[in-house]
């Protein structure tokens, strides 16, 4: 049974990593292409993208179908020095990656051939592919022992190497009890890579030139082939909803996991929602149903209360945010500050030890440290046409129940009346109430009820 090389310490050697994102995805359903389709935040073909370079890709060529401006687009926004290629007639995985053949011929040590519906993967095992070829290997593949491998293409091992790959069809009944299955990826060693490459037919029925057959021609050249095995779990493709919904389990799972192990408590795990990059610091609580965007920073001790949602947001040390809260992006959260049930945050600063306890909006707006937001705030931010700023002084107390129509500036410890509609800045320490004198009419009540009396009013 053929073992995993470690994988290997930083070295010299030139990577080339082609990334396959042709696939149609017909099966999705989707007016999105399938690559593009996202797993925690990210879309499957980022995840293929991060997953190389953090694998010491030193440059990364992606082939497209034809007509996928919206492909190309993205990989050149996630690997900005990403080379973009089309694959203009579809004939197969080895035709597509020598779509990239410009790439390949000017060289390279280690080549990585990926495919982008395969967002699992991990840097350590792209990294295991690369030693396999430093350890000698003129192609090395994937290969993963199948629960049920019906379907799969078998991978046969001869005395330690990788004889051949028989697709399921193909297989004898013998080869078919074979449960170590081929997962698609390959690494070829880089001075070889083309040779091989060309040296494969069509010789097949669908008369198309399979990446597969890699092996073949590198064994008949007399180079050494190797298996790499990876979790099943791993190596899933993504070709439909149903696997797309069981992609961003799995990538939940291993999220929750590294951030428990890392010292973050989640009550509920199976509840929580992290995002691709999520960073949550040692003693932070997350309470059950909490869903993260992208972009959450989240400080050490700080407490996510439940059923709270937050996206392209900071929340500082000791600070406590929920239940039911909503963190919009570029909402600051400053140490030991509170934001209670039923506020929502938005392109504001809260200042240390604040407090927006409940029932608030505060948008585009700066609070002080320690001011105190009552319920059923908000900041009036937006007139149909522009957006302006609302700045709350250190210390300041704002009854419930106030509007502030910005642009405003509430002085340090200032007062606003609780229902209170200010419009004008409020100066340091002074009181602000800006609403309705009371009027009271002694006995009136009795009076109404007397001119009324036999009459039957509306409930």
């Amino acid at each position: 049974m053929p073992s995993n090389p470690s994988p290997p310490n930083p070295s010299p050697r030139v990577c080339l990593a082609i990334v396959l994102a042709a696939g149609e995805g017909t099966r999705m359903k989707s007016a999105l292409p399938k690559v593009l389709h996202p797993v925690a935040g990210r879309s499957m073909l980022g995840h293929v993208l991060a997953g190389v370079a953090e694998a010491g890709a030193d440059a990364v060529a992606v082939v497209v179908g034809p007509g996928r401006d919206d492909v190309a687009a993205q990989a050149r926004a996630l690997a900005p020095k990403a080379e973009i290629f089309a694959q203009e007639q579809r004939l197969g995985t080895a035709h597509a990656v020598l779509a990239a053949g410009e790439a390949l011929a000017r060289g390279c040590d280690d080549l990585l051939v990926v495919f982008a519906d395969t967002p699992l993967i991990t840097p350590a095992t792209y990294k295991a592919l690369r030693a396999a070829l430093r350890d000698g290997a003129g192609v090395a593949v994937l290969g993963f022992e199948a629960a049920d491998p019906s379907g799969y293409g078998r991978l046969l091992m001869e005395n330690g190497a990788l004889a051949a790959i028989r697709e399921h069809k193909d297989a004898s009944a013998a080869e078919r009890k074979t449960t170590l299955c081929n997962a698609g990826l390959m690494a070829l060693d880089g001075s070889r890579a083309m040779a091989f490459l060309e040296a494969i037919g069509n010789h097949n029925s669908q008369g198309e030139y399979y990446l597969t057959d890699a092996v073949a021609a590198a064994r008949a050249a007399g180079a050494k082939t190797a298996v790499v095995i990876a979790p099943e779990a791993e190596v899933m493709g993504v070709n439909d909803r149903l696997q797309l919904a069981k992609a961003e389990a799995g990538m939940q799972q291993r999220l929750r996991d590294a951030a428990m192990m890392e010292g973050v408590t989640m009550t509920a795990p199976e509840t929580v929602f992290l995002c691709f990059d999520t960073r949550l610091a040692r003693d932070v609580v997350i309470e059950p149903n909490v869903f993260f965007g992208p972009g959450v920073s989240v400080g050490e001790g700080a407490v996510i209360h439940a059923a709270s949602h937050l996206a392209g947001c900071e929340v500082g040390a000791r600070a406590s945010v929920g239940p039911f809260a909503r963190l919009r992006p570029g909402a600051v959260i400053g140490e030991g500050a509170k934001i209670g049930n039923f506020v929502e945050i938005k392109a504001s600063q809260i200042g240390a030890g604040a407090a927006v306890s409940h029932l608030t909006y505060i948008g585009d707006a700066s609070v002080g440290a320690k001011a105190n937001i009552g319920a059923g705030t908000i900041t009036c931010n937006y007139d149909g046409f522009d957006k302006a700023r609302t700045v709350i002084g250190e210390g300041a107390f704002i009854g419930s129940n106030s509007s502030l129509v910005a642009p405003l500036t509430i002085g340090e410890g200032a007062y606003v009346g609780s229902g209170s509609v200010i419009t004008k800045d409020v100066a340091p320490g002074a009181l602000a109430v800006a609403r309705g004198r009371q009027i009271e009419k002694a006995g009136w009540a009795e009076g109404l009820r007397k001119a009324r009396a036999g009459r039957t009013g509306k409930r």
